[in-house]
């Protein structure tokens, strides 16, 4: 199995080492190195677009720390995550969550149920936000998977602030 221990956002510019303050607008973006995958965050007059080998990025604001509204990154952020889950046959519990996740959001949209001739069932789902269907193994996590699991969404997809789309 792979895990991530990505951080939300350090409230510090990767480039100059400046504090990140509260309605402060940054760009977040996700980089592998080695075998790990980094979060950087970087304000917006540092930014200069995302690196080259940038898995995906975001813009948002520095929330208000009195503030306890949390929302989710873009709707593609979450997509391209949910995708790359699909490619790691270790994380087919959380691409489960995920996709729930994104049934909930109307990201994507649950056309139906079905057992496979190997026995696992399988939801469909239709992509709202993108073209496209998936087929996702019903695979319940454990209730210390779901821990983990809701870790790493945590920290890689919610933001404290409504951020735009990239």
């Amino acid at each position: 199995m792979i895990d991530f221990d990505i951080q939300r956002c350090a409230k510090k510019c990767h480039a100059t080492e400046r504090e990140l303050r509260a309605g402060d607008e940054y760009f977040s973006v996700l980089v592998p190195e080695g075998s790990e995958v980094i979060r950087q965050d970087f304000s917006k007059e540092a930014w200069e677009g995302p690196p080259e080998n940038a898995i995906c990025w975001w813009q948002a604001t520095v929330p208000d720390p009195q503030s306890t509204k949390i929302s989710w990154a873009p709707h593609d952020i979450m997509l391209d995550y949910f995708e790359r889950l699909l490619q790691d046959p270790q994380q087919q519990d959380a691409a489960y969550v995920v996709a729930l996740l994104m049934v909930r959001r109307k990201i994507v949209r649950m056309e139906d149920a079905e057992k496979g001739d190997d026995g696992i069932e399988r939801l469909v789902l239709v992509g709202l936000k993108r073209e496209g269907n998936y087929k996702i193994p019903v695979v319940e996590p454990t209730a210390q998977r779901i821990a983990e699991i809701q870790n790493e969404l945590t920290s890689l997809l919610q933001t404290g602030d409504e951020p735009a789309s990239q």
